[in-house]
């Protein structure tokens, strides 16, 4: 299954211009622990980082330093790891786990920004897969007794 049929499509997203105030309101908004960080580019959005709730934690509130002095561009993660739409699940988790990451982009062929997926996204699906084969074997258990009496 490519990614694309499964990634979340409503990516909640911000600039680097963002400050940090309106990111953390952002992501308070719409329940979510991250950021794409995206430029426009002709049109579309091109991902170039990911700015996490544990990011903002880690590099200005543990360090007591001011949010008001930093953007979302200076807290982001420096190198952005994303997936082309096309790539497979199983593609995907091999990425990540590479990669060592639990979220990752999903982009067009033209770098477009086209959804998100995590890690927990692919857990769910895996488990839902999972609970579908394991109602296998009774059904054909019961079939074969219907049959084969």
């Amino acid at each position: 299954m490519p990614i694309s049929e499964f990634c979340n499509r409503e990516v909640v997203f911000a600039t680097r211009k963002m400050s940090i105030p309106e990111a953390a309101q952002l992501m308070r908004q719409y329940h979510v622990g991250d950021l794409v960080v995206v430029d426009e580019v002709e049109g579309k959005r091109v991902p170039v980082g990911i700015v996490t709730d544990r990011d903002i934690v880690i590099e200005i509130i543990a360090k007591s330093l001011d949010i008001n002095e930093f953007s979302v561009g200076d807290i982001m993660g420096p190198q952005l790891v994303s997936v082309q739409e096309k790539e497979g699940v199983f593609e995907t988790v091999r990425l990540m786990r590479a990669k060592g990451i639990r979220r990752i982009p999903v982009v067009n062929r033209e770098g477009g920004l086209e959804g998100i997926v995590s890690a927990d996204d692919i857990l769910d699906l895996l488990a839902e897969e999972m609970s579908e084969l394991a109602k296998v074997a009774p059904r054909e258990q019961a079939r074969e007794a219907k049959t084969r009496i």
